[in-house]
């Protein structure tokens, strides 16, 4: 389950004084999500989401990230709209936690999407690279290749234990990873988190992204990498080839990736499926079994990660 702190009724109604929102008809937990707690509000006035920013975000970055969704709504990208409180700011503390409300976005999250959604994720990517392009604030990557290392030298000692040999391939990833890695690439705000829950559709349309807690600047072809892992692998870790290209081409009819962007597209790849097998597998080895974060088994990126070292040329993700 998710991190929850818990907030009750003469909290949550203290809180919401500071709001021009109404009063709460009905807020119930969300039990999705690893990073925060989220709750449905429901007041006078319409449908919300509370969150309440747990100890992993850190609170100088929460500026950056309500401020960001400003920036990319009124740019036209349909992402969630942090509500103003009365003194104009946009966070204040609940249950001792930083804390916020956001706009209710309608639609799901596709548990097996199709190759026309895959598509639509590629299309609302590139659009919100090209929308972020003149966002004033900045954010670097901290969960770049210095992040992944951090992680790594907190993992080395058990990762055996995990995946008989992890050692030794993630040592030969670091090293490869390390030498090649892109340094002037296109870049700019990209998501950096674009998982299927974090995408909202009413059929094969795309109604809405979420979770921006992870947004930051980095190279756009990374971000494309992220979507590659996150979308176009099946259940049994089988990589789809059709997904893969319909993102891709989705993708490149808004914002054409360079040739340089192109060849660089399997180390990026390489690398987003290292980023998240090395959070998985740290959260697996520190966080002790019944505590309510949520642990995400790292098999499957070790999976995607050995499907990635294969691959030499942009062609395998549908790239001509």
């Amino acid at each position: 389950m998710a991190v929850y702190t818990d907030v009750n009724e003469e909290q949550l109604a203290r809180f919401l004084e500071e709001y021009k929102i109404g009063h709460v008809r009905s807020y119930k937990g969300i039990a999705e999500g690893s990073e925060n707690s989220n709750f449905l509000l429901r007041t006078d006035t319409g449908s919300y989401i509370l969150t309440l920013y747990e100890k992993r975000v850190d609170q100088s970055d929460l500026p950056f990230f309500l401020c960001l969704m400003q920036h990319l709504a009124r740019k036209g990208i349909t992402c969630p709209l942090p509500v103003e409180r009365r003194d104009r700011q946009l966070i204040g503390e609940l249950a001792g936690r930083p804390a916020a409300i956001i706009t209710f976005l309608e639609g799901m999250w596709m548990r097996h999407p199709t190759v026309a959604q895959c598509g639509e994720v590629g299309r609302e990517l590139a659009e919100l690279h090209l929308a972020g392009a003149d966002f004033p604030m900045h954010r670097a990557n901290a969960l770049a290749v210095d992040g992944w290392r951090t992680l790594w030298d907190g993992s080395r000692d058990r990762a055996d234990s995990v995946v008989p040999g992890l050692v030794a391939e993630v040592e030969a990833d670091f090293a490869v990873l390390e030498r090649d890695w892109p340094q002037d690439l296109p870049g700019g705000i990209i998501h950096a988190d674009l998982f299927p829950d974090n995408v909202f559709f009413l059929g094969d349309r795309l109604s809405g992204l979420i979770d921006f807690y992870f947004a930051c600047e980095d190279f756009y072809a990374y971000d494309v990498a992220v979507c590659l892992n996150a979308w176009c692998f099946e259940p049994d870790f089988s990589f789809n080839a059709a997904k893969a290209a319909a993102l891709t081409a989705g993708y490149q009819s808004v914002r054409p990736l360079s040739a340089a962007e192109q060849q660089a597209l399997p180390l990026l790849a390489r690398g987003s499926a290292l980023r998240f097998m090395l959070t998985r597998l740290y959260d697996w080895l520190t966080i002790p079994d019944g505590a309510l974060v949520q642990k995400r088994d790292p098999l499957e990126y070790v999976a995607k990660l050995r499907f990635h070292r294969g691959v030499t040329t942009p062609e395998a993700y549908g790239i001509s």
